[in-house]
């Protein structure tokens, strides 16, 4: 069975993780948020395992030796390679908290990067501070039940007007930018072509809209800039959905869907 993963706050909790400075054999106690979620909640005990992250690639696995106290000893410390490519999902804010649930499952799939957008159907809005916190610890959770070595990183929201200055950059530098809509011409079988051709370095971002749809005059504003739309399939997803079906065969034709997890570096 894998491990459970925990995630260490470099800027709160008092535990170097520079990979230079921990070694098998070494021992830490956990921080308090980790121990009540380990020790408490999934009644972690000594000689159990587990595994600390920083979701920036590095791995920790490590025995539980004193569950009263929190501590564990290191067995192993590796740091996982980032993805050549990355995905990216650009989430319209949706009501219902639909849009939570859209970057839950986006992380459990393997999505890098998340954006959120203001777009112009939208009805639920984006309220600084808070919206940051609840998206942020979303993508916590999901990070940490996945098993994931790496936590997608949180862009800053954007209206429509920015969404369409950031695709320019994007394709700029070789990026694909796909915009979800039933309307589409281009079917999968044109974007695996695309896809294939992408350069190391690049990233593939799926654009997905709100309840209401995305506005035409979105669209458009997005296709000037280098946007590919592209239909999903006959049938209408909810905006909780769309994105995650559309990012799970992003990354089958990226090859991440192997049979064996990638051995970390050390």
């Amino acid at each position: 069975m894998t491990a459970p993963l925990f995630l260490l706050d470099p800027d709160h909790d008092d535990s170097p993780l520079a990979s230079d400075e921990l070694h098998t054999g070494w021992r830490l106690t956990l921080p308090e948020r980790i121990r009540r979620h380990a020790l408490g909640s999934m009644r972690l005990k000594n000689g159990d395992q587990l595994d600390l992250s920083d979701g920036s690639g590095l791995r920790i696995s490590a025995l539980v030796r004193d569950a009263s106290t929190g501590l564990v000893e290191v067995t192993a410390v590796g740091r996982q390679a980032p993805p050549e490519k990355e995905l990216i999902l650009v989430q319209a804010l949706a009501k219902g908290g639909r849009d939570e649930q859209a970057i839950d499952m986006a992380t459990q799939i393997g999505v890098d990067q998340v954006m959120p957008w203001q777009a112009d159907r939208s009805i639920a809005k984006w309220r600084t501070g808070r919206n940051e916190r609840h998206w942020q610890t979303a993508l916590n959770a999901a990070t940490e039940q996945s098993r994931r070595a790496y936590r997608p990183r949180l862009l800053s929201k954007v209206d429509s007007h920015s969404l369409a200055s950031w695709c320019r950059k994007a394709t700029g530098q070789g990026s694909l930018i796909l915009v979800l809509h039933q309307d589409a011409d281009l079917g999968w079988d044109a974007v695996r072509k695309r896809v294939d051709k992408l350069p190391a370095g690049s990233s593939v971002a799926v654009v997905v809209g709100p309840e209401g749809g995305i506005a035409d005059q979105e669209v458009q504003a997005m296709m000037r800039e280098g946007a590919l739309p592209v239909r999903l399939g006959g049938n209408i997803l909810r905006a909780a959905l769309a994105g995650p079906v559309a990012l799970t065969l992003l990354a089958d034709m990226l090859g991440r869907w192997q049979s064996e997890a990638p051995e970390p570096s050390a």
